[in-house]
């Protein structure tokens, strides 16, 4: 099956709808928070107190940040030409959903979704789970071979991959990290949109 026949696009946001920002080495110390552990899960082990406290700092951080958000390259004419061949897109991100809204409203890209598909961190467990993607797939009444998760990161590789879904891998800094956790790689959403627009390939 090609690109060209996927109908359901799952898009993470930070790094791939978005030029990344986010310093998470700079969040943790900021936060006084474990060296290269996952922040969310980071602050779930915390007493609920420190818990409540960090969540609510790691929002006043995430907010500054959401409100100087850009666009990635080509991501208006990649959601723009899914959206005129009929296809759905939704987005799944570790970020809070509120602040999802706002980043996209930033970006200018809001209004390519229906905001019921707009999935943050308190929607689902947070990716590698794979419960966001299946959540979002249980609302759209699909099965996960007609979507397909794009991130540019290993947890949203993983997640797709135990969904059952196909995975792109946005590998803006042409790092090669995660090839093997995914179906296709790619440098850019332009030669993204190429794939889904011009080559027929052998994609699964």
């Amino acid at each position: 099956m090609n690109l060209q026949q996927r109908t359901h696009w799952i898009f993470d946001m930070d790094g791939t709808l978005t030029v990344a920002m986010h310093d998470f080495e700079d969040i943790r110390r900021r936060l006084d928070l474990p060296v290269n552990q996952p922040i969310i899960e980071a602050i779930a082990e915390l007493p609920p107190d420190q818990a409540m406290t960090k969540r609510q700092q790691l929002y006043e951080i995430e907010l500054d940040l959401a409100r100087q958000a850009n666009p990635q390259p080509s991501a208006f004419e990649l959601l723009a030409w899914l959206k005129q061949q009929g296809r759905q897109v939704a987005v799944l991100t570790r970020n809070s959903r509120q602040l999802a809204l706002e980043t996209l409203q930033t970006c200018h890209l809001l209004h390519f979704f229906d905001e019921r598909f707009i999935l943050g961190r308190e929607s689902a467990p947070p990716k590698p789970s794979p419960a966001g993607v299946e959540q979002i797939l249980r609302q759209w009444q699909i099965s996960a071979d007609k979507a397909v998760m794009v991130g540019d990161y290993l947890f949203d590789l993983q997640a797709g991959r135990q969904a059952g879904t196909a995975t792109v891998y946005f590998d803006v800094d042409d790092s090669d990290l995660w090839t093997a956790e995914a179906d296709l790689r790619v440098r850019s959403l332009g030669e993204l949109l190429k794939f889904v627009k011009h080559v027929r390939n052998k994609f699964l």
